[in-house]
């Protein structure tokens, strides 16, 4: 083993030690990961060491200790073999039941909630497959899926989606199966991907050598395959995508891999940190979730929706262009297809087919949009009837909200929760109050001069 100057360890193929420095039982205080930050005493080394000794250090690294000009010596990659990606299968965990993101998941899956204007939170891991070349993609389902179902439908398995050549995109659904341990649902994520490993002796997976588990409820931007590289170049048995923080390490890890496998594998195995030193943001609670969706408005923003190199995929609606009459906006995302008259909108993300009347002010407010259109006659008839259309009607003050597909809001209406309500269960007018957050239910109905 040889150390450079900065800090990169070196093993050569057949696992013996080189280069100029020696470290013996010295304690080793510089590790370079991936993308080449330092995380030193963050890392047990006593899992390399013992690798080392057990002689399952893998050869797909040689390296010399080299000179550079200035005198300094360094280490040169003299051959890397790359991973295929058709030997990688990703598991989506989708199955859990929302409680944090509640009332977003009251009648749809985590992954489904929509995020980004005109995304699904499923769209982050499913692109980040597709750009890493991953294309044999399972998601595990349990709790209101059928939202979920469709948009994996339309957005990546049939015709008018993202084409998949020779790879998949299913989705596994809780069952039950004959046998006393066939009769319970799933009872966390890893008894979900244990309740389908027969899946890995199918034929069309037989060429299969990593498993991905990811989870459906983080918005990032990753090439899954470095990771996959990065796991075979260490000899690592389990390998964990991890954030560098202060004085500790956060894994984005979920429930009983985080609680349970992964602490228990430590004993055993050799587990190694893979650190991503990017944007990654666990929105899985409702705090989070609102302010990450507010934050894409930033200039420039931490995460970024625009990169063509990398883009994130999602279903192809073919909405026209949105149509904006005499509205001031700023700091804001307005997604297709929506219809803005005479509003203001502030710091704001307004999603797919939204109808904002007149006189309207949004502020710091997440706007769902809706599933589709109503037409003139049909708004001209509620209004007439006394009812309320799909949108937020005129002379509407919003802020500090999430309001979720579907909704109708009517006319003079005030949402700004000025008494500071942390948490109220006030479904029966068809809001909920979430760490200080007021929550306009999917389908539910305002009606005219309510103050919130």
């Amino acid at each position: 083993m040889a150390v450079s100057a900065d800090g990169l360890i070196a093993c050569s193929a057949a696992g013996q030690l080189s280069g100029a420095a020696w470290l013996g039982d010295r304690d080793l205080r510089i590790v370079k990961f991936c993308n080449g930050e330092l995380i030193g005493k963050k890392v047990k080394l006593t899992y390399l060491r013992r690798c080392i000794k057990k002689g399952s250090v893998r050869p797909q690294v040689n390296m010399v200790l080299t000179a550079n000009v200035a005198g300094e010596p360094k280490l040169k990659v003299l051959e890397m073999e790359k991973r295929d990606p058709r030997t990688v299968v990703a598991i989506i965990l989708g199955g859990g039941v929302g409680s944090r993101l509640f009332p977003l998941t009251k009648h749809r899956a985590k992954p489904a909630v929509p995020i980004g204007g005109s995304y699904r939170l499923i769209d982050v891991p499913m692109s980040n497959c597709i750009n890493s070349g991953i294309k044999k993609v399972y998601i595990l389902t349990q709790f209101n899926s059928a939202s979920l179902n469709r948009h994996l439908a339309r957005a990546y398995n049939f015709a008018g989606g993202v084409t998949f050549g020779d790879g998949f995109v299913e989705v596994l659904a809780a069952t039950q199966t004959p046998g006393e341990a066939g009769q319970r649902w799933f009872q966390g994520t890893a008894d979900a991907v244990r309740q389908f490993h027969w899946l890995f002796e199918d034929a069309r997976n037989r060429h299969i050598e990593d498993v991905l588990i990811l989870s459906g409820d983080h918005l990032y931007r990753m090439d899954y395959m470095d990771l996959v590289e990065d796991h075979h170049q260490s000899g690592a048995d389990i390998t964990i995508s991890s954030l560098p923080m202060d004085d500790r390490w956060r894994f984005p890890t979920a429930n009983d891999f985080g609680s349970e496998i992964i602490p228990a594998s430590a004993r055993e195995f050799f587990i190694k940190a893979y650190l991503f030193n990017d944007y990654w943001e666990d929105i899985g609670a409702i705090r989070s979730f609102f302010e990450a969706n507010l934050a894409l408005t930033a200039h420039p923003s931490k995460f970024n929706f625009y990169d063509a190199n990398k883009p994130m995929y999602t279903s192809r609606r073919n909405l026209p262009p949105t149509k904006i009459d005499n509205s001031k906006i700023v700091d804001s995302i307005i997604s297709h297809g929506s219809f803005l008259t005479n509003c203001f909108i502030e710091h704001s993300l307004v999603g797919i087919r939204s109808r904002i009347n007149s006189n309207v002010h949004l502020k710091d407010t997440l706007m769902l949009g809706a599933d589709n259109y109503e037409t003139d006659i049909e708004i001209t008839s509620l209004l007439a009837e006394g009812r309320v259309p799909i949108g937020i009607g005129e002379n509407t003050k919003i802020k500090d909200c999430i309001i979720d597909k579907n909704a109708r809001i009517g006319k003079n209406v005030v949402i700004a929760n000025s008494e500071g309500i942390q948490e109220a269960d006030r479904s029966s007018e068809g809001f909920y109050i979430r760490s200080g957050i007021t929550i306009i239910l999917k389908n539910s109905t305002i009606t005219d001069g309510l103050v919130i």
